[in-house]
C-alpha cells in the first residue's frame, strides 16, 4: 500500500479512537488538567493544523518515498528531543 493511502487509512482509524477518548475524557471531568496546560493544548493545536495543512499541500508535488523520508526524519528528530532529556 502506498504511503499517501495508508496515512488516510491511518486518520480514518484514529479518528473514532480519538472521539471515544475524547467522550471518556470528558465523563471523568479531567478536563482541569487541560486548563492547567492551556499553552501545551495551544501549541499542540496550532502544529496539528500547520501539519495538516502542510501535508495536503505536499500530496501533489512530493513523492510517496519523499513523504516517507520525511516522516522517517521528522519522528528521528522528535525521539532525538524526547531522550535528550
Amino acid at each position: 500500500m502506498d504511503i499517501k493511502t495508508a496515512g488516510s487509512l491511518s486518520l480514518l482509524v484514529s479518528l473514532p479512537t480519538m472521539l471515544v477518548g475524547f467522550y471518556r475524557y470528558s465523563q471523568a471531568e479531567a478536563f482541569h488538567a487541560l486548563r492547567r496546560e492551556r499553552d501545551l493544548l495551544i501549541w499542540m493545536t496550532v502544529g496539528s493544523i500547520a501539519g495538516a495543512i502542510a501535508g495536503g499541500a505536499m500530496l501533489g508535488w512530493v513523492s510517496a518515498q519523499g513523504l516517507g523520508l520525511l516522516l522517517a526524519v521528522l519522528l528521528f528528530l522528535s525521539a532525538w528531543k524526547v531522550f535528550k532529556h
